[in-house]
């Protein structure tokens, strides 16, 4: 076990749950506090609502495992750890009963520690499904630290356990006013994200929604509302195939006034997410000061050093879009040797290891695999037609998904269809195809055409 003077950087595993308050908003405080103590939370997995265990008289817990890096001793780490719980306002009245926030160490190196106070690897980590399944998104092919005999990996004994009584549900928060998204819910509902475009040149409805004027996106806002959808993404800038960027400043005078209009002046969208769709951090975080809820980059922070370090200082939720190159030469990026599924997994994975090094936790992100940017109509229908397939590549699983497949050049080129506006029914289409693979959110701009597909594709397709 290591010693008071040892300095080394040790790595840890450590169990995240509450079942009591905000359960989300305590585990993400407890992060707070380890990174405070100078406990560097390097990665975390998704958070799990899982059925109460022991005590079964006790509402759900949300559950989950973040790596860390420390230099303290095991004793120091548990020190610091009971420190955070009780400051948090973790009170123990009854064993494996109802908590605040509970912060178990599972491992720490490899080594094996039996103190009177601490023994690790954590006694039943083995047993709990809880326990097992998020530590399995960090390390699944990791041995468990047995002397003397061959260890198991963490994915073989995750595999053995019998299924739990009830499903845990991967889940993500956007705010504490919004539907907690479970993307592993087979019954969940599809959620409806509408376009609002503040640009005189986007592809389909540049020039329809001018951001002066106050009055007629009111009205604009209120019809999305009322037509089903529970999202809206605003833009300042056109990201469209070939398209020219504007500055910052633009961008910003488009986009800030809306936010904060939509916040103090419509009613109807409190409890409505907004999303800022932008690949510039300063525009995203002042959409954040603003209202904003949810950061939209179509370059998963490519095209701004300063994005994912800002994604994760703000804390919203993020959607990372699978792209190549820039809206001006991303049509010329379409090879994929391995193929586009596989490609965009690989590019997804590698975009999801610099977020959760810039400090994004792995619960407040959302994939996108990018219609249309970077790929052809033959990618894109093959993303279409196998993201269930997607959802399910290693390292992806649990996430939440959203699609964007409204309007696209694509559904024009089948259809026949040259003008945007009039691909409602070859996106109708999509949509559909999108809810059968899987998707929580669809991006559109036809909102309540598209509310009456994902209702009846949610009907079909969405079955507990």
């Amino acid at each position: 076990m290591g010693t008071e003077n040892d300095t080394r950087i040790h790595r840890a595993f450590i169990a995240l749950g509450s079942n009591m308050g905000d359960r989300i908003g305590m585990v993400e405080r407890a992060c707070l506090e380890m990174e405070r103590a100078g406990i560097k939370v390097k990665r975390t997995s998704s958070l799990f609502e899982t059925a109460p265990m022991y005590v079964l008289d006790q509402d759900p817990f949300i559950n989950g495992v973040c790596e860390v890096q420390t230099t303290l001793t095991p004793i120091e780490l548990l020190d610091v750890l009971q420190s955070i719980e009780n400051g948090l306002g973790r009170k123990k009245i009854i064993d494996k009963g109802p908590r605040s926030i509970d912060l178990d160490i599972l491992l720490y190196d490899q080594e094996i520690v039996n103190h009177e106070r601490l023994h690790i690897p954590h006694k039943l980590m083995l047993e709990r499904d809880f326990v097992l399944r998020p530590l399995c998104q960090l390390i699944p092919h990791e041995q468990f630290p047995i002397p003397g005999k061959k260890a198991e990996t963490f994915l073989s004994h995750l595999n053995s356990l019998p299924a739990p009584p009830s499903a845990p549900f991967s889940t993500t928060q956007i705010s504490s006013t919004f539907p907690t998204l479970h993307p592993t819910d087979p019954g969940r509902p599809t959620h409806i994200m509408a376009i609002l475009n503040l640009t005189p040149d986007s592809f389909s409805d540049g020039g329809l929604h001018p951001p002066t004027d106050l009055t007629a996106l009111t009205n604009t806002v209120r019809s999305f509302i009322a037509s089903g959808a529970t999202i809206i993404d605003i833009g300042g800038e056109s990201t469209r195939p070939g398209s020219a960027p504007v500055g910052e400043a633009e961008e910003l005078s488009r986009v800030i006034p809306a936010i904060k209009h939509i916040r103090t002046s419509i009613p109807e969208a409190d409890n409505i997410a907004i999303s800022i769709d932008t690949y510039r951090a300063r525009v995203a975080e002042e959409a954040c000061a603003a209202g904003a809820d949810i950061i939209n980059d179509v370059s998963s922070g490519l095209m701004d050093p300063d994005m994912l370090p800002t994604m994760a200082r703000t804390g919203k939720s993020v959607i990372l879009m699978h792209m190549r190159g820039t809206p001006t030469t991303m049509t010329k990026l379409t090879h994929y040797p391995d193929g586009v599924v596989n490609g965009v997994a690989a590019e997804l994975r590698d975009r999801i290891r610099a977020a959760e090094d810039a400090g994004i936790r792995r619960w407040r992100i959302i994939l996108d695999p990018g219609l249309g940017f970077a790929k052809n109509q033959l990618q894109d229908l093959t993303l279409l037609r196998d993201l269930g397939r997607l959802r399910c590549a290693e390292g992806l699983e649990y996430f939440p998904w959203l699609m964007g497949p409204s309007r696209k050049r694509f559904i024009g080129r089948i259809t026949g269809v040259e003008k945007a506006s009039e691909r409602v029914w070859g996106t109708a289409a999509t949509v559909s195809a999108s809810v059968a693979g899987g998707a929580d959110i669809v991006r559109v701009h036809d909102v309540k055409e598209m509310w009456q597909v994902a209702r009846v594709a949610d009907a079909i397709y969405r079955v507990e």
